[in-house]
């Protein structure tokens, strides 16, 4: 039987220690990856394509917020992604889980709780604080852009993410290895299908998701 693999991302010590604490106690003990910022975790995702699972801080160096899951959700689609944060409340764990999180885990749960929630997800079931209660997205237009996102291409997502990092044309083309010309017509139909009329404002509306993280 295939060993279980589950990488930890968060760029606390102390608290990939907790994280660590709570996987080695569960049956069977997985198989742990750690990483302490977004590359690390893009790199671990990569290098171990039938992980399990991934606990991704929603806060690490090298990413912006729901940047880095809509990032990792777009590159590895069959990898299940359940955030960590200690910004808990509810319309954060709703955006997080529209887009694309298999589960949410607060920050200040204790290590059963992580353990529980961990195992709901690899039995296939979402993971939710027990305080959470769902509900509709109050900002309309939040609701709208979200609902745009999902018509994004996962190459589109990818790209779009990476406007955020600031990068240009060339050297987006440069790290998903296509021309500069294939990148110019994803980023016309990213522009598209968010109705907007530039890359900044294309950011812009991707960084309105963001601001339950920072209210």
């Amino acid at each position: 039987m295939q060993e279980q693999t589950i990488i930890i991302a968060d760029d606390h010590p102390l608290f990939r220690d907790a994280l660590r604490q709570a996987v080695i106690g569960m049956e069977g003990h997985p198989d742990i990856v750690e990483a302490g910022d977004f590359a690390a975790a893009r790199m671990a995702a990569g290098t171990h394509p039938d992980a399990e699972l991934m606990l991704l801080d929603l806060s690490m160096p090298g990413v912006s917020g729901f940047s880095g899951l809509m990032a990792l959700r777009s590159e590895f689609t069959g990898l299940p992604i359940v955030i960590i944060s200690a910004t808990d409340d509810a319309t954060t764990i709703r955006r997080a889980l529209e887009l694309g999180a298999s589960g949410f885990i607060s920050k200040s749960s204790g290590i059963e709780d992580i353990r529980h929630g961990i195992q709901t997800v690899l039995a296939g079931d979402i993971a939710t604080p027990e305080s959470y209660r769902d509900g509709q997205e109050q900002d309309p237009d939040v609701a709208d852009l979200i609902h745009r996102l999902h018509t994004l291409t996962p190459q589109q997502s990818r790209v779009l993410t990476m406007l955020a990092e600031g990068l240009l044309n060339k050297q987006i083309a440069y790290e998903l290895g296509v021309s500069e010309a294939t990148i110019k017509a994803h980023v016309s139909a990213i522009l598209l299908k968010l109705n907007v009329d530039s890359r900044t404002q294309a950011v812009i509306q991707l960084g309105k998701i963001n601001m339950a993280l920072v209210a």
